[in-house]
């Protein structure tokens, strides 16, 4: 069993932020982005992960493939490119990220090259995000191999890549900020309808909620001991949702696995929980 994250890596630098406990820290950065936090959650759940992206050639992007070569992961689709590595300037509102400004750097001009769909068409998952810029990838990957294409919407429930890339996707996830009223409803039951194998919206504090074209299957949430950054909450639940998934677990189960990893990943102020070497 093999997975490919496909799409965007960055740097998130908190210049200046106060802490759950109230302590002031200055320059406080780690490396991150969507299928980066995704692919190394799924990594440590034991599912090989190779990521495929282009980072910087500044210390930002040694410090990327150097993290994620200590995580485990493949790199050998990790491109360096001529340039600064995307970083995103974030502060805190209580223990929720808040997003700042964004400089893309090298992500602006990411190719996928036919090595890379190759590889991704090989691997028995392929995960990529919305700000991922590999949906011109999806097309080719699903001809050429049996990968399980899986696709983090957000919150951006009316993004013209919910429509474009549909055909592609097989377990669509999606990002609701309201209660599971009749419209999420209808709006996971017509994505399946129209190809998916699965779509998933979660609620935050409220849980998940998951329509496989038989039935709805919901989960709550598995309490945090303390939240420290919610960073990561989503691509953490995913990587344990998509864990569930491919080793045929139940619908619930799987939801429960997402929500058992997020849970882990907010304790902590990093995308991921390091395992002490």
């Amino acid at each position: 069993m093999r997975a490919a994250a496909i799409g965007d890596n960055c740097i998130d630098h908190y210049t200046e932020y106060t802490d759950h406990e109230g302590r002031v820290f200055k320059d406080r950065k780690y490396p991150t982005g969507n299928v980066v936090d995704t692919g190394v959650n799924l990594q440590k759940l034991g599912v090989p992960t190779a990521i495929i992206s282009t980072t910087g050639s500044d210390e930002n992007g040694r410090w990327m493939l150097e993290t994620l070569k200590e995580e485990g992961l493949d790199v050998s689709h990790l491109k360096v490119g001529d340039g600064p590595t995307a970083i995103t300037y974030m502060t805190l509102n209580g223990n929720d990220r808040v997003h700042g400004d964004y400089i893309e750097g090298v992500l602006e001009n990411i190719v996928f090259d036919e090595e890379d769909i190759n590889y991704a068409a090989s691997c028995d998952l392929v995960h990529t995000a919305l700000w991922g810029n590999a949906e011109n990838t999806l097309p080719a990957i699903k001809e050429r191999g049996n990968a399980l294409i899986s696709f983090d919407y957000a919150d951006r429930l009316d993004h013209p890549l919910v429509e474009s890339t549909l055909p592609y996707v097989d377990i669509g996830f999606y990002s609701y900020h309201k209660d599971r009223d009749e419209f999420i409803r209808n709006f996971l039951k017509d994505k399946v309808a129209r190809g998916m194998k699965v779509a998933v919206a979660t609620f935050g504090e409220q849980g998940s909620l998951a329509w496989d074209g038989k039935e709805f299957v919901s989960f709550g949430i598995i309490p945090a001991k303390q939240v420290v950054n919610t960073v990561g909450a989503g691509d953490s639940f995913i990587a344990g949702f998509l864990h569930g998934y491919l080793n045929h677990k139940p619908l619930v189960e799987c939801l429960e696995e997402g929500a058992g990893v997020a849970s882990r990943v907010v304790e902590v102020f990093e995308p991921w929980v390091k395992e002490d070497k």
